[in-house]
């Protein structure tokens, strides 16, 4: 007697597990392309009076291998790590476990970044952007001629 037990999906979790994540086939290439197996970018937004603060995990990444592009309020950021195919004479591959390929991340902030004053750096794997928000245009009032 076989037990068929299914899980019921749960569309707020499903929802929320691809809210952020938006991975991206650029296909043509032989390195793997992302998959289900592809690690997830993780990352941290914190948001002050006049700033974002964004902080993304990109292990053994290297710096001209990340890209942020910024569009009003909307943050992208794109990272590629590349398998090095060096093998030694007399040196043979056993076991491969570390991801090479492309992950992406997409997230809308509450309101539209400054791209003039952003800046972003690299510092031990976390990539860390910081947003300042554009200033509000404010509302004018026209008097009648």
């Amino acid at each position: 007697m076989s037990n068929n037990l299914t899980r019921r999906p749960d569309p707020l979790e499903d929802f929320f597990r691809g809210f952020f994540v938006r991975p991206v086939d650029f296909g043509g290439s032989n390195v793997a392309n992302v998959s289900a197996d592809a690690p997830q970018m993780r990352v941290d937004v914190r948001e002050n009076t006049d700033a974002y603060e964004v902080h993304a995990e990109l292990p053994g990444m290297k710096k001209e291998d990340i890209h942020v592009h910024i569009d009003g309020p909307v943050v992208s950021i794109s990272a590629e790590r590349k398998q090095e195919k060096e093998v030694k004479d007399g040196e043979k591959v056993l076991r491969t476990e570390r991801y090479f390929g492309k992950v992406s991340r997409s997230f809308q902030l509450g309101q539209e970044i400054d791209e003039a004053k952003a800046s972003a750096r690299l510092n031990d794997g976390v990539l860390e952007l910081k947003l300042p928000k554009k200033a509000e245009a404010q509302a004018k009032r026209l008097t009648i001629d």
